[in-house]
């Protein structure tokens, strides 16, 4: 069974972004990205409408890390640490079976530079060297051609598609299910 453990939190660094610690202090960019409907259009979570629901949020995340439970990282800019405009977590973590999700958003005037991509590769390496996860899995509503595209991208194959599966804005709606198994076979 595997034992994560988050503390000290890990920062990572790449080409130009900084992945920290998501803080109370970044609610407002939370807020920003979690209350714009275009961002959420393809995410099955309420939209927020104030830095109440934001800091609610970051709350939630907060509370998994301190469990070990999943961890979400603070995307930013390297010339600009401070500044939210996004995310990515390996959450629902399954101990037993050495498995977790992965989420991601971005702030949409930085989308399509490779920036989560770029995250993605990191966060994934850390998943399977550092947590030692066997697979790692994305759920995807398939209209989102985007994310589909980073997955592929990053090696990711389709494992499941399930039909009308959950309810979103008013009907019913698909979901993909990506994943990708370790590429480090020595940790088995």
């Amino acid at each position: 069974m595997l034992s994560p453990n988050f503390t000290p939190f890990p920062e990572i660094k790449t080409d130009r972004l900084l992945l920290r610690q998501l803080t109370l202090d970044d609610a407002p960019g939370v807020l920003q990205l979690r209350s714009n409907e275009e961002v959420m259009k393809y995410i099955n979570r309420p939209l927020a409408h104030s830095l109440e629901d934001a800091e609610n949020w970051i709350n939630v995340i907060i509370d998994a890390l301190g469990k070990n439970d999943g961890i979400t990282w603070c995307i930013c800019l390297k010339e600009v640490p401070a500044v939210h405009v996004g995310s990515i977590g390996l959450w629902r973590i399954d101990k037993e079976n050495h498995r977790a999700e992965i989420g991601y958003m971005l702030e949409p005037s930085l989308q399509g530079k490779g920036l989560m991509y770029e995250a993605l590769k990191k966060v994934l390496e850390y998943g399977f060297s550092e947590i030692k996860l066997h697979s790692i899995e994305a759920h995807v509503d398939p209209r989102n051609a985007s994310s589909s595209g980073l997955l592929k991208k990053a090696d990711f194959v389709l494992e499941a598609y399930f039909k009308e599966n959950y309810y979103l804005h008013g009907r019913f709606v698909d979901t993909a299910v990506y994943s990708l198994l370790t590429p480090f076979k020595e940790f088995q």
